[in-house]
C-alpha cells in the first residue's frame, strides 16, 4: 500500500512538472515579443518579403525621415479621431437638442426683481385681457 502511494505521489510530481512547463511554453509564446517574432517570419516567408527587406533596409539607411514620416502619420491620426469624436459630440447635442420641445412666442422676455415669476403663455393671455 505504501508503494502504491509513493507512486502516485511521483505521478503526481511528474504531471505538476509538465503542466509547469506546457505553462510555461504558451506564455512564451503570447508575449508580445513572441507574437511581433512569428508575424514578422510570416512576412519575411511570404511572396512580399523582398518588399519587406528593402522597407527594412531603408529604415536602417535613413531613421530621421522615417520617424517623422511615422510622427505626421500618427497625427493626422489623432487628428481625425479628434475630429470624428467632435463630430459625435456635436451630433449628440443636436439630436438631444430636438428632441427637447422649445416654446417660442416671441415675446422679448427682460427680468424684472420686483415681478413675480410667470409663464410667458399666461403672461401674455394677461396682457391681451387687459388691452
Amino acid at each position: 500500500m505504501t508503494q502504491s502511494i509513493n507512486e502516485l505521489e511521483h505521478d503526481i510530481e511528474e504531471t505538476r512538472a509538465r503542466l509547469d512547463r506546457t505553462i510555461d511554453q504558451i506564455q512564451g509564446r503570447l508575449s508580445p515579443a513572441s507574437i511581433v517574432d512569428e508575424m514578422l517570419g510570416t512576412v519575411r516567408h511570404s511572396p512580399a518579403s523582398g518588399l519587406y527587406d528593402g522597407a527594412l533596409e531603408a529604415v536602417r539607411r535613413n531613421p530621421v525621415p522615417v520617424m517623422l514620416i511615422v510622427a505626421g502619420i500618427g497625427w493626422l491620426i489623432h487628428r481625425v479621431a479628434r475630429e470624428s469624436q467632435r463630430r459625435q459630440h456635436l451630433d449628440a447635442t443636436m439630436n438631444g437638442a430636438e428632441a427637447v420641445p422649445v416654446l417660442n412666442t416671441g415675446a422679448a422676455r427682460v427680468y424684472d426683481p420686483d415681478r413675480p415669476t410667470a409663464h410667458p403663455a399666461a403672461d401674455r393671455v394677461a396682457d391681451g385681457m387687459r388691452m
